[in-house]
C-alpha cells in the first residue's frame, strides 16, 4: 500500500466533482462535498444503515482498518514486484431474469470487504517489503441500470470507503489495457481466475480484450509466471481475529438459541423446523441461513447431506437438524438430535449418549497445547467410537466403522462453512482456529446390526475455538443432554 492507511478508513463525507492533487494521487480533494448519508451504495455502511454498521467498521463487526491489515498480510507474503488477482462472485440466475441471493466469494470479501459482482481487486506489491497497491475495478454508478438492481457503490466509494488506490470502470477498454500492463509488469501472479477452486468466481464482464469471460482473462496471463492463490489465502484465513471471533461468537450464540427454541415445540414435518429456524435467525438479527440445512426426520438422517427437507415427522422417531445461521458473513455449524415427541426411546438414548459422550471428550483436546490436527481428533473419535459401539453390541470387523462413520470429523469454519478448503487437516491445531467437532453414527436397516439400532442417525456437532490451553464452544447456548432435551417439552 502507497501508506493510505493515513487517510481516515470508511469516510463519513465523499468528494465529488474535484480532480485529485497531482503530488498524491490517493489523497481525495474535499472542496466539494456531500454527506455520505444522502449517498446510495451497494451495500450498507455506517452512515446510510448505523443499525448494521458501527461507526469504523466496513461490514458488520470488521474494521475497515483490519480489510487494511489483510491485504499487508498478504502483500508480506507476495514475491516483490508479483500481484494478487481476485475476482467477485457472478450474480447467478434461476432462469431469465429471477437471480439467486447474492454471496460474495470469500477471499474477495476476506481482503475488501466489497460485496457487489462483477469487480476486480489486485494487491500490486512493488520493491518495498512492506507496501503495496490496492487496485479496485467495480461497476460505475449508472442511474438506468440502478433503476432496475439497485445501488451500486461506484468509483468514488471504491477510494473514500473501500479504501482503493486506484479505481477503474472494469467495462472499460481503458480498464483491460491497464490490467494487461500491470500483469505484464509483474514477475509472478498469483490468482485461482479459471482453476476449480476460482470456479464460482465471474469475469464474463470483466474483461475487454481477446475473447471474454475466463478465456478473456487467461490470454492477458498467456505471458506471465502463474501460481495458485489459495494456499496463501488458507495460511492467512485459518487464524482468526478478535473481530472474528466475535462475529463467530454471535452467529453461534444465536444459532443455538434458535436451535433450542424450535427444540422445545412440537415439529409436524421437516418443512416446518426449517422455516422455525430460517425464521429465527433472521428475526434474532443474523444475515440468514449459512448453509442449506439437514432436516432429517427417522431414516433420512442416514444420508449426510439430506436436504429435501419434505417429509412428516414420526412419533417415535427422531429428528436430525444440522443447521446454522451466519453474521457479517462468519457462520455457525451445529447439529443436534431429537426425539420427535419429546422422549427418547432406550436405544435411541443409548446410541445418543455414546456418541455424546465421544464428542465431549474429543472437544477437550482441542487446544494448542494437546499438540494434535483435525486428523488426530479423528483417529481419537475413531478409537472412541470403536469402543462405545462394541459396548453396544455392534460387530465392526470387516470395516464396519467406515459403514456407521463415513465422514471426518471435523473440518475448519468462518466465512465458508468449510472454510480454508484445501488446507491440511494434517497440521497442528493452533490458537485462533475455529473447527467443528461431529462425530456420527449411521445405521443402515440391514442385519449385520443391533435390531434395535437399526436405521437410526446420531450426529452432534459444535462449532469450537482452539485456544492455547482451553477450548472454547461457540455453540454451546443449543442444549444436547439427554436430560435437557427431554425436559424442553416435560
Amino acid at each position: 500500500m502507497i501508506l493510505r492507511a493515513l487517510r481516515p478508513f470508511a469516510v463519513a463525507r465523499i468528494p465529488i466533482r474535484c480532480k485529485p492533487i497531482p503530488t498524491f494521487r490517493s489523497r481525495p480533494c474535499y472542496r466539494t462535498l456531500v454527506s455520505a448519508a444522502q449517498v446510495q451504495f451497494g451495500q450498507p455502511i455506517h452512515e446510510t444503515h448505523p443499525h448494521l454498521i458501527a461507526p469504523g467498521d466496513l461490514t458488520p463487526g470488521i474494521p475497515a482498518l483490519e480489510y487494511h491489515y489483510r491485504r499487508a498480510a498478504l502483500a508480506e507474503k507476495l514475491p516483490k514486484n508479483s500481484m494478487a488477482i481476485l475476482a467477485a462472485n457472478g450474480l447467478k440466475y434461476k432462469s431469465g431474469a429471477v437471480f439467486y441471493e447474492y454471496h460474495q466469494d470469500p477471499n474477495f470479501f476476506y481482503l475488501t470487504g466489497f460485496n457487489e459482482p462483477d469487480a476486480l481487486a489486485i494487491i500490486e506489491k512493488g520493491s518495498s517489503p512492506v507496501e503495496y497497491t490496492f487496485h479496485l475495478h467495480l461497476r460505475a454508478k449508472d442511474p438506468k441500470s440502478e433503476l432496475w438492481d439497485g445501488a451500486r457503490s461506484g468509483l468514488q466509494a471504491a477510494q473514500d470507503i473501500f479504501n482503493a488506490d486506484e479505481a477503474r470502470d472494469i467495462a472499460s477498454s481503458a480498464t483491460t489495457s491497464t490490467l494487461r500492463d500491470l500483469i505484464a509488469s509483474a514477475k509472478e501472479v498469483y490468482t485461482d481466475i479459471g482453476t476449480d477452486v476460482g470456479r464460482r468466481s465471474s469475469v464474463a464482464k470483466l474483461v475487454q480484450g481477446k475473447g471474454t469471460g475466463v478465456e478473456g482473462f487467461q490470454s492477458l496471463l498467456a505471458s506471465s509466471t502463474v501460481r495458485p492463490l489459495r494456499p496463501l489465502m488458507n495460511d492467512l484465513r485459518t487464524i482468526k481475529s478478535s473481530s472474528e471471533l466475535t462475529n463467530l461468537r454471535r452467529a453461534g450464540a444465536i444459532s443455538g438459541e434458535v436451535l433450542t427454541a424450535a427444540m422445545s415445540r412440537p415439529q409436524t414435518s421437516e418443512a416446518q423446523l426449517w422455516a422455525d429456524l430460517s425464521y429465527g435467525y433472521r428475526s434474532a438479527g443474523l444475515d440468514g441461513e449459512a448453509y442449506v440445512p439437514v432436516v432429517a426426520g427417522g431414516k433420512n438422517g442416514l444420508s449426510i447431506h439430506y436436504t429435501r427437507n419434505d417429509a412428516l415427522l414420526r412419533d417415535g422417531g427422531t429428528v436430525l437438524v444440522d443447521a446454522g445461521g451466519a453474521y457479517g458473513g462468519y457462520i455457525a455449524d451445529i447439529t443436534r438430535v431429537f426425539p420427535v415427541n419429546g422422549r427418547f426411546s432406550e436405544a435411541q438414548r443409548e446410541l445418543y449418549a455414546m456418541v455424546l459422550g465421544v464428542q465431549k471428550k474429543v472437544i477437550a483436546l482441542c487446544r494448542e497445547s494437546s499438540g494434535t490436527s483435525l486428523d488426530g481428533l479423528h483417529s481419537t473419535t475413531e478409537s472412541l467410537l470403536t469402543s462405545g459401539l462394541k459396548d453396544l453390541g455392534f460387530d465392526i470387523s470387516s470395516s464396519g466403522l467406515d459403514v456407521l462413520f463415513p465422514h471426518h470429523v471435523g473440518h475448519f469454519i468462518g466465512l465458508d462453512v468449510h472454510d480454508a478448503p484445501g488446507y491440511p487437516r494434517t497440521g497442528k491445531l493452533k490458537e485462533g482456529m475455529c473447527v467443528t467437532v461431529e462425530p456420527g453414527i449411521y445405521v443402515p436397516d440391514d442385519e449385520r446390526w443391533p435390531k434395535d439400532f437399526r436405521g437410526l442417525a446420531v450426529r452432534v456437532e459444535d462449532s469450537v475455538v482452539v485456544g492455547e490451553k482451553a477450548e472454547e464452544v461457540l455453540t454451546g447456548s443449543a442444549i444436547k443432554e439427554v436430560d435437557e432435551i427431554e425436559g424442553l417439552r416435560a
